[in-house]
């Protein structure tokens, strides 16, 4: 079986000293492709660099919504590279197409009203978000989307600014039924992440997206299937394990059809 973990944040502190291992443990579960995502300038350039620690590794440079609007506390400890200065949107879009052939994606990107207040930030979101889909379109590069609590605005703007010009990954989509439907109707893509063996939310979104429209991420740290336990590549493989028993199939014919998706995905 050959497996893809595409969002990651392998650059996060937990992995400092066992990164080694980890690599190690996703080849053995079949791992032939992590993407890790940067969220900010230090993150993108940090990510670049691990690009050259392993084959098995690729990126997308992102720019987090909430990075964006400096709302993230640099003395805050995330794990991640910490933004301590206001980025420069336009500069730092300048640096992500000077690296377009270094990168597989754009992403992680998109709109946040969870950590972020709606009434206070949705013009700003909308444009550094319509930018950054400007930028990727330009590029011809796929988006990796985190969109939460604001589905159906990211939906809006997708739907605008993409026009089926590029693929469209939804990282963790927890959006209602009916905007599954609709992302779905317009041919975007749902990565899912480790957390759906015990997570209602990822079963339902998997029973109602056809098999092509899947990926498979694990958000590591994030997105554990086990309780207090980070996440990690190798973990992709319950993810499968999940979408089969979902879907009815053997695991190898799930393996089988993500990994067509990647290649669908991903490949220039």
């Amino acid at each position: 079986m050959k497996l893809a973990d595409i969002h990651s944040h392998l650059n996060h502190t937990l992995f400092k000293k066992n990164l080694d291992d980890v690599l190690k443990r996703a080849k053995q579960a079949g791992v032939e492709t992590i993407i890790v995502s940067g969220v900010n300038e230090p993150s993108n350039r940090e990510v670049l660099e691990f690009a050259k620690k392993s084959e098995l590794i690729k990126v997308s440079l992102g720019l987090h919504p909430i990075d964006l609007l400096g709302l993230v506390d640099p003395d805050g400890e995330t794990g991640l590279p910490r933004q301590t200065v206001k980025i420069d949107l336009d500069e730092e879009l300048k640096f992500i197409e000077e690296n377009k052939d270094k990168i597989i994606a754009v992403g992680e990107i998109g709109m946040d009203f969870h950590w972020a207040d709606k009434e206070k930030t949705k013009q700003q979101q909308e444009s550094n978000f319509r930018k950054i889909l400007q930028l990727a379109v330009k590029i011809k590069k796929p988006v990796i989307i985190h969109a939460w609590q604001a589905e159906e605005e990211c939906l809006n703007i997708l739907e605008e600014e993409v026009n089926g010009e590029i693929p469209v990954v939804l990282h963790c989509f927890g959006g209602r039924k009916s905007l599954v439907t609709r992302a779905k109707e317009l041919g975007y893509y749902f990565s899912v992440p480790p957390s759906i063996v015990k997570a209602s939310n990822f079963q339902s979104l998997v029973k109602k997206v056809d098999s092509k429209q899947l990926l498979t991420e694990t958000d590591a740290p994030w997105q554990s299937p086990y309780k207090d336990q980070p996440n990690e590549p190798a973990y992709v493989l319950e993810t499968v394990k999940k979408i089969a028993e979902i879907k009815k199939i053997s695991v190898s014919e799930a393996a089988s059809q993500l990994w067509k998706n990647f290649l669908t995905v991903f490949s220039d």
